[in-house]
């Protein structure tokens, strides 16, 4: 059997060298009997939460968040969710969003930039998603607009570099046919309150055994509990 890991990066944009980055931005797949390991993904600044979601007439695909460079104003670069190719490169720290190069980074590698594959979904910039689990037989999604029983809840830490902040909430994101649809829906809100102090910041996300949506918050030091309200 497989173990899959994610190492985020060791700067934002490798100011501190390659080297420095050597096995980092990147998911590794580690054989659990045998110990081995390869770089599954790599280009991934901050990858965090994975989840595995079926796919039609195929085996079910691997799915990470991950947290995007910084400094380059409020609203780039955004962070995302995307489905993980098997020996896919993601761009970090060459280029953002497929082509998009970043000129920070010296020298310039166009070759990996061709190479560069594009995110699946953006979720805004700085929102710090962490936490991603699939919805499973979960109830919820079928209480949320849309009723799209098959999707995602992320947990967004927050932004602490941007104006005004973005994230500190849990959203769902519906899926169709193995891949993401429509808009955001916000499940889990409020962790900023009217002065824009963080009354509680989300991070990891699972569902338990009845289903309910889990929510560890490292600035409250609690874990919510989201189910339905019982009739």
């Amino acid at each position: 059997s497989k173990l899959f890991a994610t190492v985020g990066s060791n700067s934002n944009v490798a100011e501190h060298g390659m080297l420095a980055e050597e096995g980092r931005a990147a998911i590794w797949e580690i054989d659990r009997v045998s110990g081995t390991k390869r770089l599954f993904a790599t280009g991934l600044r901050n990858p965090n939460g994975m989840a595995w979601m079926a796919a039609p007439g195929g085996a079910p695909v691997l799915w990470t968040v991950a947290n995007e460079r910084d400094e380059i104003g409020s609203d780039l670069v955004p962070d995302y969710l995307t489905s993980v190719r098997d020996g896919g490169f993601y761009g970090w720290p060459y280029s953002w969003y497929g082509s998009h190069v970043d000129s920070r980074v010296q020298p310039p590698r166009p070759d990996l930039v061709a190479s560069a594959l594009v995110p699946d979904y953006a979720l805004g910039a700085h929102v710090a998603a962490l936490g991603l689990t699939a919805a499973g037989a979960s109830p919820l999604p079928g209480l949320l607009p849309g009723r799209a029983a098959d999707g995602v809840f992320i947990g967004m830490h927050g932004s602490w570099n941007r104006k005004p902040f973005s994230g500190y909430k849990v959203v769902y994101i519906p899926f169709a046919n193995g891949r993401p649809r429509g808009l955001p829906v916000d499940v889990l809100t409020g962790f900023l309150d009217a002065q824009g102090q963080a009354r509680g910041r989300p991070v990891g996300v699972a569902i338990d055994a009845r289903g309910a949506l889990l929510v560890a918050d490292d600035v409250g030091n609690v874990v919510w509990r989201v189910a339905p309200t019982m009739p």
